[in-house]
């Protein structure tokens, strides 16, 4: 390798070169505290109980992140902020399955 024209040399900089722009990924990586570990508990046990009681990951991301006014809001926020909250959902999540008549998408069937 040519010490001289090495581009790990000091001595050599480009002075008409435009300085390189740095990115702060502020986008890409947004920082938030982690939930705590009562809530990450509630909202893992909410999910679990919802794909395998709901008949599958659609119908259960459908229910969970869709509002629902008798709950008071989406029912995985609902479910992660409180341990009655997370009774509420539980008991609507049972409810569902057992209601022949509730508003169950067909094609999930």
């Amino acid at each position: 390798m040519n010490p001289e024209t090495s581009p790990a040399d000091p001595t050599v900089i480009d002075e008409s070169a435009t300085p390189a722009r740095t990115r702060s990924n502020s986008f890409f990586r947004q920082k938030r505290t982690p939930l705590p570990r009562d809530d990450a508990r509630r909202q893992g046990d909410i999910s679990q109980l919802a794909f395998l009681t709901m008949g599958g990951r659609d119908p259960a991301i459908a229910f969970l992140n869709t509002e629902n006014a008798e709950l008071g809001g989406r029912p995985l926020a609902v479910a992660t902020a409180s341990d009655t909250g997370y009774e509420q959902v539980a008991t609507a999540i049972r409810a569902w399955t057992r209601d022949p008549d509730s508003a169950r998408d067909p094609g999930f069937e």
